[in-house]
């Protein structure tokens, strides 16, 4: 085994694939919330919500079941961001949980499509709370999750989609004026918050402030484990790190020596599981293609059922050497043409977000960013996604960017001025 040319973007990738994850099938059976009631409301904070521990617990075989449909999901949204040349970081369950709360205010054909993008039967389905309690449910690493709402002030929204976010998912909601610079701050604020500090923003990447935005939802997950086994930084070694064009990159390995750890050898691929804490619930699984060039054929070829089984087949293995690189990565992508790509194209087009408001709205953008480090002591790792509703009640125009104009006359319908205009300054 040649750990040294492990592809950083096979390492960004397992980022929370681990932990929960089960061999269950994808396969969602719904439970949850009823079909929503006609009576709307203007929006009101539904009362404090404690940032996880709202849903009661799960059972394990529910548990597994919608933390397969989450990885396939992740896997499906993986294959169109990344084709295995570049560095790629999400984490599955910070989008599907941002997702999860947009279908549960969606209806009729959008409801469908977004549902059968995120592998779920029920668009309401409570499960998906309830796994982000059940992960965060240790002490062995640091996992926080974290769910909030801004509605836009004077937009009706059904009491009862707000009362199902907050207690499915723990979300905080709060009214406030979507085109103010203030609340942008205040989304922002409550990102740093929410990931230490690691990602400091997500207002400006969702178009915000913006007087149109009806709904701001945004997830956040934090996650800080320690090695079970640390690597020495005394034989933290600079070497080389073959690059996806074959060329080489001097890089920091960190090195293990003789140790017994979780190991399977896969058709094409490796996979080394490196466990976090005392009772190693939570570990980082590296897949390591055996053609140096292989990473792009392993990513296509593997989704959530090939993740299971190759975990399931991790052994105790004793390696005379383990080679791991130290880094350091941030990364963020516009997920809009993935999600349509991926069949979710209802949502962002002609949508049926009626079970969330009489308000028409779409779903205008949902963007996610991550930043992840890996050195001596383990492993810290924060993710946001975004997602922002816009009206689609009557067409808008902003001229804020260069526009060609004319002053004419009706009656004769001569030009009488005729210019184009790209900075108003003069």
């Amino acid at each position: 085994m040649s750990l040294p040319r492990v592809a950083g973007a096979a390492l960004a990738s397992a980022l929370l694939l681990a932990g929960c994850g089960s061999a269950a099938d994808d396969g969602a059976d719904g439970s949850g919330g009823a079909d929503a009631a006609p009576t709307s409301t203007r929006t009101a904070d539904p009362g404090p919500a404690p940032r996880i521990d709202v849903v009661a617990d799960l059972a394990p075989a529910d548990a597994g079941t919608v933390a397969a449909s989450v990885n396939q999901f992740g896997f499906d949204l993986l294959g169109q961001l990344s084709d295995g040349t570049e560095n790629t970081v999400t984490s599955p369950v910070s989008v599907a949980s941002l997702l999860a709360m947009v279908l549960a205010g969606a209806g009729g054909d959008t409801a469908s499509a977004m549902a059968a993008t995120l592998h779920l039967d029920d668009p309401r389905d409570v499960r998906v709370g309830a796994l982000l309690d059940q992960l965060a449910d240790t002490t062995d690493v640091t996992l926080a999750p974290a769910n909030a709402l801004w509605t836009q002030q004077g937009v009706p929204f059904e009491a009862d989609y707000l009362s199902f976010v907050r207690d499915s998912f723990g979300a905080t909601i709060d009214e406030a004026d979507l085109g103010s610079q203030s609340t942008a701050d205040d989304i922002d604020a409550w990102v740093r918050d929410a990931t230490e500090d690691r990602i400091d923003g997500i207002a400006a990447d969702l178009g915000l402030p913006d007087p149109d935005a009806a709904l701001v939802l945004v997830n956040a997950v934090y996650f800080l484990g320690t090695w079970t086994t640390q690597f020495d930084p005394a034989d933290t070694q600079t070497q080389a790190f073959t690059l996806p064009d074959a060329s080489t990159a001097d890089v920091p390995l960190m090195f293990l020596r003789e140790q017994t750890l979780p190991f399977a050898q896969r058709d094409g691929y490796s996979v080394l599981r490196l466990p976090y804490g005392a009772d190693g619930r939570y570990g980082m699984e590296i897949l390591l293609p055996d053609d140096p060039a292989g990473l792009p054929q392993l990513l296509s070829s593997l989704d959530a059922a090939e993740w299971s089984a190759a975990v399931g087949a991790l052994a105790p293995q004793e390696l005379q050497t383990v080679a791991v690189p130290k880094f350091e990565l941030e990364w963020d992508a516009d997920l809009g043409d993935a999600l349509t790509a991926l069949g979710m194209g209802p949502a962002f087009q002609n949508a049926d977000f009626r079970p969330m408001s009489a308000y028409p709205q779409t779903l205008d953008s949902v963007v996610h960013k991550t930043y992840i480090r890996v050195d001596e002591a383990g492993t810290e790792a924060a993710a946001v996604t975004g997602g922002v509703t816009r009206s689609s009640a009557g067409q808008s125009f902003r001229a804020d960017r260069p526009f060609a104009f004319t002053i004419s006359d009706t009656q004769t319908g001569a030009i009488v001025f005729l210019g184009a205009v790209t900075d108003p300054r003069g």
